[in-house]
């Protein structure tokens, strides 16, 4: 069943444990959950969506020219600010990860909108602020990720696995949430709320999420 917290800040106690001895191994987890919630506010010329505004007040640059954006994805942000904080936009818009593994990256202030992310590895993803208006992330692995600030208005996240993952603040207006599972996630109080509204959200996925019908 999945934790709820009320706080950005409790996040940090589900970071998994790295050994010490495996010194090829990413930063601990719960050192890029603290530069998730607690870094700089996004410095991009963009508006994304707060868990209550509507989608008429995002206004979205123009699609980013640059042949090889899809790809800036298997790199993430590079720049140590994991809270959206980039000298360029990461824009995803209509790529297709299918299949792929983008486990550990950053992907904060991401553009996803109509992007695939179909059986995606994102495991331990940080994903701060992202806009994914309609992808589809049908049977993506997000097991201990960050989803924080997230938009999934319209997405399809039918069979996705947020095991242990930490979300707030996201919204899932018209999302497709059939046969997610939440075990032992991290969930916000009204990212609950939020969730438990949402009529694809049945049986055991309930009970994990922590609807109290």
């Amino acid at each position: 069943m999945a934790l709820c917290v009320t706080s950005a800040l409790s996040v940090r106690a589900a970071a998994p444990r790295v050994s010490s001895e495996d010194k090829t191994a990413p930063a601990p987890l719960h050192r890029r959950v603290a530069s998730a919630l607690g870094a700089s506010a996004l410095a991009l010329s963009l508006t994304l969506a707060t868990p209550t505004s509507s989608r008429a007040e995002i206004r979205l640059p123009p699609v980013d020219p640059d042949p090889d954006r899809c790809e800036r994805a298997f790199v993430g942000n590079t720049i140590g600010q994991a809270n959206a904080v980039s000298d360029r936009i990461l824009d995803l818009r209509k790529c297709e990860y299918d299949g792929k593994d983008l486990s550990t990256k950053t992907l904060s202030g991401a553009l996803m909108v109509d992007a695939s992310f179909k059986g995606t590895n994102l495991t331990e993803v940080v994903m701060s602020k992202a806009y994914a208006l309609n992808a589809d992330f049908t049977g993506a692995n997000f097991t201990n990720a960050v989803v924080d600030r997230v938009t999934f208005d319209g997405a399809n996240l039918a069979n996705a696995d947020f095991h242990n993952a930490v979300i707030t603040g996201t919204t899932y207006e018209g999302t497709d949430l059939t046969g997610a599972t939440f075990e032992e996630a991290l969930i916000g109080k009204e990212d609950v709320k939020r969730l438990c509204d949402n009529p694809t959200v049945k049986g055991p996925t309930r009970f994990e999420v922590g609807c109290r019908d």
